[in-house]
């Protein structure tokens, strides 16, 4: 009932369009903006593996590419990882890029929370490219950007596959900086199915309260206060809202932290990102395994 209902709910956030999501399908002139916003953000930053990464999963993990849907025709490959012995389905997890695209850095990341117990699925939403350089990352997060309803189209299809051919019997959203506003977006256009969502320094958060109203998993969301995308003060008024809302929310404000204190690059912090991994696996465990 749960799959069949989620597929009646995307037949109908198609049929009103992209309403969720900002910015919108026709206006490139803000996929250029928000663009550049991020990239200056990350100009000196380099897609290289993160310290945190490089950490073992806790037990070991098979991984492999994956198809997991289509788009007019158009096959979207992801990397699919889980522990390597299990005997029953596994909770699902859709894993959502930073601005690079599906890098090395994802793909271990991806690693490790299959390590803890998961059915992990790194998406892919910019049609198997890497970025290299920031100027690339720009150019190839601007393009996604000028599309929403496709990148909506990804993220659903990858729920449905965690759902229907993983057998999931829940699934959760994460992802950072460009990821991060698109694991919120996720859970807006799912707003009933998805169980669990994490969000790390996504600078395009929304804090409308309408948008907002309609979540019903819980929300955990990891800040940094010297982040300027999004701000302390954007933060608060997020949490406020999901607050005064009465959703159940964990936002977190870590002291000395810039964008992307968990990314590669020159503002990885380490206490902020050891930290912000500990109560994401402590949220994950408790909203999406089974009791």
């Amino acid at each position: 009932m749960r799959k069949l209902f989620g597929l009646v709910l995307l037949a109908g956030l198609f049929a009103i369009g992209c309403s969720f999501f900002n910015p919108s399908s026709s206006d490139g002139a803000v996929a250029q903006r928000e663009s550049q916003q991020i990239a200056e953000l990350h100009q000196n930053d380099t897609p290289v593996l993160s310290p945190i990464a490089l950490v073992d999963p806790a037990q070991e993990v098979t991984a492999h590419t994956v198809t997991y849907g289509t788009i007019d025709g158009t096959a979207l490959t992801g990397y699919l990882a889980q522990p390597a012995t299990t005997t029953a389905p596994l909770p699902g997890l859709i894993v959502i890029q930073q601005w690079w695209g599906l890098t090395e850095n994802m793909e271990a990341m991806t690693r490790r929370l299959a390590g803890e117990g998961y059915a992990a699925l790194a998406v892919d939403l910019y049609d198997d490219q890497v970025a290299e350089t920031p100027e690339q990352a720009r150019s190839l997060v601007q393009l996604a950007l000028e599309n929403p309803e496709r990148l909506q189209q990804n993220l659903v299809a990858a729920y449905d596959y965690l759902s229907n051919d993983v057998n999931a019997p829940t699934v959760g959203s994460i992802g950072w900086c460009f990821g991060g506003t698109w694991s919120l977006n996720t859970a807006l256009a799912l707003p009933t199915q998805l169980d669990a969502a994490v969000i790390y320094y996504g600078g395009q958060i929304t804090t409308d309260r309408d948008r907002l109203s309609s979540l019903q998993m819980p929300i955990q969301g990891h800040f940094g206060e010297l982040d300027s995308r999004p701000s302390p003060e954007t933060v608060r008024e997020f949490e406020a809202v999901l607050n005064d809302l009465d959703k159940d929310a964990q936002i977190y404000l870590y002291a000395d932290a810039d964008h992307a204190f968990a990314n590669p690059g020159t503002r990885y912090n380490e206490e902020a990102a050891e930290l912000a991994w500990e109560r994401t696996i402590e949220f994950l465990n408790q909203h999406l395994l089974p009791n």
